[in-house]
């Protein structure tokens, strides 16, 4: 069976990703006050423009979902690619209403449309989608494949950590208290964050510095996936690459890698995490 998945771009999916798996992207927006939108995008110049832009922004835009109508317009070009079957894989519901409108156009779909909610967002979805096309590969159909997908996300197998370097763009979002977002810009600290099981984004940790806030990721880590276990890793970050890779270093002396990636974080993400966000997702293959 032909199957084409399809990804939110909350994935922060690279390009090259999209044509090794044989995946496609739909984006949500951003919104400034002026009114005018952006797609987000995995263009590298177009994103570290963004980031720019961001820093020097007095207001942050405001992010929008995918439509129903866009959705069904990709269902559609699936099909007439001569694909008998679509995998969507969407960020948490607790953060977006994407997968409402996934489903939604589902139901006009002429050829079966399966959705996934990861319950997690950014890089950790890229690895769901490598993982999505493993599964069709190996001959599953778009029911089986969420069905595993779902056991594996049970299992705990995807985890997604991350720290933020100005909390502000959190706060801002409504996405934490702004009792929290107080102290963390009074402090100019690296707030250590969790997306939970439930989908929930979760400030664990604080830190002053990058390599406390190293520490306090791999330690959080290694409470979800035990240290020795063989993972594949998705490291993210907003202009911090150096930090990534650094933190990578870190990671492989706790973990058995197989497999590891950059990818840079998309309008909507950065929108929400601010520029010099760092983390990783993390898959347990063991």
């Amino acid at each position: 069976m032909r199957i084409k998945i399809l990804v939110d771009s909350t994935s922060d999916i690279r390009a090259d990703w999209l044509e090794k798996y044989d995946a496609d992207m739909v984006p949500l927006k951003v919104i400034w006050s002026d009114g005018t939108s952006e797609d987000d995008e995995r263009d590298p110049k177009a994103l570290m423009n963004f980031y720019e832009k961001l820093k020097v922004s007095p207001e942050i835009p405001k992010t929008s979902q995918p439509t129903v109508f866009e959705f069904l317009q990709k269902y559609r070009n699936a099909e007439q690619g001569g694909y008998e079957g679509v995998v969507v894989i969407t960020l948490s519901s607790k953060m977006s209403g994407t997968l409402n409108a996934a489903k939604t156009a589902a139901k006009e779909s002429r050829i079966p449309v399966e959705v996934f909610d990861t319950k997690l967002a950014s890089s950790i979805n890229a690895l769901v989608v490598r993982r999505a096309r493993e599964l069709a590969d190996s001959g599953m159909n778009p029911k089986e494949i969420v069905e595993r997908l779902r056991q594996e996300r049970e299992q705990k197998s995807f985890q997604a950590l991350f720290y933020v370097s100005d909390f502000n763009f959190l706060v801002k979002g409504g996405r934490v208290s702004k009792f929290q977002g107080f102290i963390g810009a009074m402090l100019k600290i690296k707030v250590g964050l969790w997306i939970n099981y439930e989908g929930e984004m979760v400030p664990f940790d604080k830190a002053r510095g990058k390599t406390r806030a190293f520490d306090l990721l791999i330690e959080r880590a290694g409470k979800e996936i035990p240290f020795g276990t063989s993972v594949r890793l998705a490291m993210i970050h907003s202009d911090a690459e150096n930090e990534a890779r650094e933190l990578l270093e870190r990671l492989k002396e706790k973990y058995h890698v197989l497999e590891s990636s950059f990818h840079m974080t998309g309008k909507v993400i950065t929108t929400h995490v601010g520029p010099g966000m760092c983390g990783f997702g993390i898959e347990n293959v063991s």
